[in-house]
């Protein structure tokens, strides 16, 4: 009787492993199959970075990464992150809070000035051109000096100045809703400069035109009820050339990745001056 149910075993033996055989074999050939649609689903992506290097001072020149936007997040700085990290560790730009409130990452992406981690990768064009702010001196690849755009903004005095001390000594200083109104469209600024460096004016005459960024805060200032040096204000920046210089070509407005117009500020500042 063993010996019977020895014999009925073998067959049954024999069918699972040709059953498992063809498994393997059907596997395989699947595997074959999806392999190339795998292929097919990545999308490749070429960015065209300035790059310079102060240590070896040779022309600037246009360097490609290729990348797969599969697997890379949907922001510019996305793809620039993970250049530095996986492919060209020398590659340098600012960056720091990743959502749009620090400034750092300004730089000029497709013609256009704008903040690399709010700015979408655009899937359907072949290539993308990323280069430093215009009209700026480079100090490495996609980082500017920023040394003369802070000053300017230094020398509007960017700070509430009383000539009276406050009712309540150790208190707030106190205004207003329809007075702290008037300062919206102004304080929102985060000082990125992708507004001045898209201004023609302030490319021909960056050392004496303060620059669309630097006068929106100087009216933030003129225009806060609880300052009290409107006048001096407006005496200091009454100039050919400091407030002059804007002859309301509004890049500014375009360029702003807040979504300000610091046109419109500036020509508050001169009707200020007309009524002064």
């Amino acid at each position: 009787m063993a010996t019977g149910m020895f014999r009925r075993a073998i067959p049954r033996a024999s069918s699972i492993t040709r059953f498992t055989l063809a498994r393997m074999h059907a596997s395989a050939a699947e595997a074959q199959q999806v392999e190339p649609k795998a292929q097919a689903s990545t999308s490749l992506k070429t960015f065209s970075i300035y790059r310079w290097n102060p240590d070896n001072p040779t022309k600037p020149e246009l360097q490609d990464y290729k990348i797969d936007l599969k697997e890379c997040g949907p922001m510019v700085l996305d793809a620039l992150i993970k250049i530095k990290n996986e492919m060209d560790p020398t590659l340098t730009f600012r960056r720091s809070c990743r959502e749009g409130i620090c400034g750092s990452c300004a730089m000029n992406i497709d013609g256009c000035n704008g903040l690399a981690c709010l700015t979408k990768i655009e899937p359907e064009a072949s290539a993308s051109t990323i280069t430093p702010l215009p009209h700026m001196f480079v100090i490495k690849d996609l980082v500017v000096d920023m040394t003369n755009f802070y000053n300017q903004y230094k020398s509007i005095e960017p700070w509430l100045k009383r000539k009276n001390p406050p009712e309540n000594p150790g208190k707030e200083n106190l205004q207003s809703k329809k007075d702290r109104a008037k300062l919206d469209g102004m304080y929102e600024c985060i000082l990125c400069a992708c507004c001045s460096t898209s201004c023609p004016s302030y490319w021909w005459n960056p050392e004496s035109y303060l620059g669309p960024a630097a006068l929106l805060h100087a009216n933030r200032w003129i225009s806060d009820s609880r300052d009290e040096y409107t006048k001096e204000r407006l005496e200091a920046i009454n100039d050919e050339f400091k407030l002059y210089r804007c002859h309301t070509i509004l890049n500014c407005a375009r360029a702003c990745p807040k979504g300000l117009n610091p046109g419109k500020q500036i020509t508050h500042i001169k009707q200020l001056q007309l009524n002064a």
